[in-house]
């Protein structure tokens, strides 16, 4: 992003990014909600001081999205039940979708629960992988996928619900991946179906929802349009 800030830090439409991801989980019902930090942690912390409900766990060193989970492991444990499982720098996510995904979680009594999106460029994203019945086999990130799997149009915005004791159980047997040396929440699902569980899909994400904010470009376009949907909410 071309500065020392955290990421999830720069503003969209007013407010860090960080900010609206925490205002859906809360609109959702979701509590406490638990923040993973790293780099420049005490500015994220400080953006949160007021908020009671908000804990935060370090994770020293960044080795993947099943490690950042993995860290919050004394945090999750007491609480059993189901968590939602989300990126910090997803700022168009809405409350509506979290609890499509919550509800469909809880009627299927699924293990995980992944809300999809179908986008015109996959590029960069994890690909949803389904079986000849069009249930759930996999998730494939870009640096694993084949050929033929890049085509697939299904991604996976980082938006789940997981059931947490099964998750956890997964996560102590999660495998290093051979190519970047990283630990892939995106295993964990594709683990729970071989262990016999269910693993629901909730193809309901709009497209524009799960834009990526990695330059100032990609800022500039998830401020214009938050700016506007909200705008279009206030006056509807």
């Amino acid at each position: 992003m071309g500065g020392d800030l955290p990421k999830v830090l720069y503003e969209v439409a007013g407010r860090p990014m960080v900010h609206w991801v925490v205002d859906a989980c809360r609109q959702a019902g979701a509590s406490p909600i638990i923040l993973v930090v790293g780099h420049r942690s005490d500015l994220v912390r400080e953006a949160f001081s007021e908020d009671s409900d908000v804990h935060f766990v370090e994770q020293p060193e960044q080795l993947g999205t099943g490690h950042a989970v993995n860290v919050c492991r004394e945090e999750l444990s007491p609480l059993g039940g189901d968590t939602f499982v989300l990126a910090g720098d997803g700022p168009l996510i809405r409350t509506q979708t979290l609890n499509s995904l919550l509800a469909k979680h809880t009627q299927s009594g699924a293990a995980a629960t992944l809300a999809t999106a179908v986008i015109d460029d996959p590029t960069g994203y994890g690909r949803i992988v389904r079986d000849n019945h069009g249930a759930f086999q996999e998730i494939v990130e870009e640096k694993n996928a084949s050929a033929e799997q890049k085509k697939i149009a299904e991604v996976y915005p980082s938006y789940a619900c997981f059931d947490v004791d099964a998750m956890l159980s997964c996560l102590i047997e999660l495998p290093r991946d051979d190519i970047s040396g990283e630990y892939y929440l995106t295993d964990v699902p594709a683990m729970l179906k071989l262990e016999g569980k269910t693993v629901d899909l909730l193809p309901e994400v709009p497209p524009e929802d799960i834009l990526s904010i990695n330059t100032p470009a990609h800022l500039a376009e998830v401020d214009t349009l938050l700016t506007r949907r909200l705008r279009a909410e206030a006056t509807a």
